[in-house]
């Protein structure tokens, strides 16, 4: 069993390449540094996840985004609904920056992202100083963990630690939408 976190001890271990889980909005999650690609190369294996998907970032704010999506690559009204729904339970596949790494990306041109309104994964990112991977605490294929004690055993044994809390009660993990039309990609 990996050990209970204070948030600063979380982001200690997330600055030297660590991989935590959390409590999100609906789900229990796993994170990483999302530029430190060898803590998200070793995050996808725990997943059993291949890293053509791509992985969500989660950030309390816009502003630790930049550089990581291009929201003026999307037409005024696109970026408006984008921003209005945010911070909240919506995820958006946005454009993603000329610099985004393919670790991040997955074989896709843009990055799910989402501003948090989940205390504690806004105060995580918040504390970390920047966006964090946010990907389900589950093996790739199993169903996702909606509380602590569901987290599976096999997964705790390959991380570092966990952040505890509750999650924010949604019934399912967050729509993911494309930015560019508004289309849902996961419901």
């Amino acid at each position: 069993m990996p050990p209970v976190l204070a948030i600063a001890d979380a982001v200690a271990l997330l600055h030297c390449g660590g991989v935590v889980a959390y409590p999100t909005e609906a789900v229990w999650g796993l994170g990483c540094d999302p530029a430190d690609e060898a803590a998200v190369t070793r995050l996808l294996a725990i997943k059993q996840r291949p890293v053509g998907k791509g992985v969500i970032l989660v950030a309390d704010a816009l502003e630790p985004l930049q550089g990581w999506i291009d929201l003026e690559a999307l037409p005024a009204s696109r970026r408006d609904a984008v921003l209005a729904s945010w911070p909240g339970p919506n995820t958006w596949v946005v454009p993603a920056a000329a610099a985004a790494p393919r670790w991040i990306t997955g074989d896709h041109d843009g990055i799910a992202v989402r501003i948090s309104a989940h205390p504690g994964v806004a105060a995580l990112c918040r504390a970390f100083g920047g966006p964090l991977v946010s990907t389900s605490a589950n093996l790739a294929g199993e169903p996702p963990a909606r509380s602590r004690e569901q987290l599976d055993p096999r997964l705790l044994a390959t991380i570092d630690g966990l952040v505890d809390g509750a999650t924010g009660g949604l019934e399912q993990p967050t729509a993911i939408r494309i930015a560019r039309d508004g289309s849902i990609l996961r419901g």
